[in-house]
């Protein structure tokens, strides 16, 4: 049986929904505390994501011309 929860406090359909996604997310949020490979950083991630959108774009007008 579930509990059902009120929409306007919870994202949760039930209590049973909203432990099973708690019990998920703190077992993710501790594998990535335990991971040991060496960490990036935004200002990384950030830069390689703009080479990736800039390539993008310019197959995209390439296509296009």
């Amino acid at each position: 049986m579930t509990n059902p929860l009120d929409p306007v406090v919870s994202d949760f359909a039930s209590v049973e929904e909203a432990e099973t996604y708690d019990k998920w997310y703190r077992a993710k949020v501790q594998r990535s505390m335990a991971d040991t490979r060496p960490r990036v950083g935004h200002d990384d991630v950030m830069n390689e994501l703009d080479e990736i959108i800039d390539a993008a774009e310019k197959r995209r007008r390439e296509r296009a011309a």
